[in-house]
């Protein structure tokens, strides 16, 4: 499973998003590797409208419908047709009250969850949520090009062991750094069911190789 974050890249803003969305289906279905992709809440619906392959909205907001400019109304997201989310990234850190709603609010729309975490504590309390993964990514290697399963080892396996700890039904990723066919690989043996990644895709030179590389190992 892997999970690509396109964030604010400009590499993956509009008409650009688009044409990415489309490589990580074309590698999903050529391949058989589940990748779903996270666009910008702009280009949800287009996204959605145009590729087969899962779409997730990277946030939304713990409110309710009525007077909230600015803000991401979950159901907006269901209505674009987003399939899941992404909650409390570390780009866009929650209360632990608000990690919950959003995970409650997921349930009852239909929505995957996906609850970012920074460390081992923070996953085994993400996990007492019950959503449907926890994905451990510690700050400091998010976008550094060193992997979080070569650099931080024990984050990994201590988070898989905390979460199974208290709801062996709730699925580990991990992030940070993934960007190679190694650093999949590597994750998987560490526990984990898939990955989160951003930069190591959506800002390489040449997209499509980048994704082909990261599953070569595991094909």
């Amino acid at each position: 499973m892997i999970v690509l974050n396109f964030k604010t890249y400009i590499e993956a803003t509009g008409r650009k998003a688009l044409e990415l969305a489309r490589v990580c289906e074309e590698v999903s279905k050529d391949k058989g590797v589940s990748i779903i992709v996270c666009p910008q809440h702009a280009d949800l619906a287009v996204i959605v409208g145009e590729v087969d392959i899962p779409v997730y909205a990277q946030h939304f907001d713990n409110i309710e419908p009525g007077s909230h400019t600015g803000w991401v109304l979950p159901e907006a997201v269901v209505e674009a047709g987003a399939s899941g989310t992404l909650i409390n990234h570390s780009e866009h850190r929650l209360s632990a009250a608000d990690i919950e709603a959003c995970v409650v609010k997921s349930k009852a729309l239909g929505l995957v969850s996906i609850v970012c975490s920074n460390n081992v504590a923070v996953s085994k309390a993400c996990a007492a949520f019950s959503p449907d993964y926890v994905a451990v990514e510690p700050p400091e290697l998010i976008g550094s090009g060193v992997s979080v399963s070569e650099a931080q080892p024990e984050v990994v396996t201590g988070s898989v062991d905390a979460v199974k700890s208290v709801n062996d039904k709730v699925g580990v990723l991990c992030g940070a750094g993934v960007s190679t066919g190694d650093d999949l690989v590597k994750a998987l043996d560490l526990g984990v069911e898939g990955v989160l990644l951003a930069s190591g895709v959506v800002k390489a030179e040449d997209p499509k190789q980048a994704l082909l590389d990261l599953v070569s190992g595991i094909l």
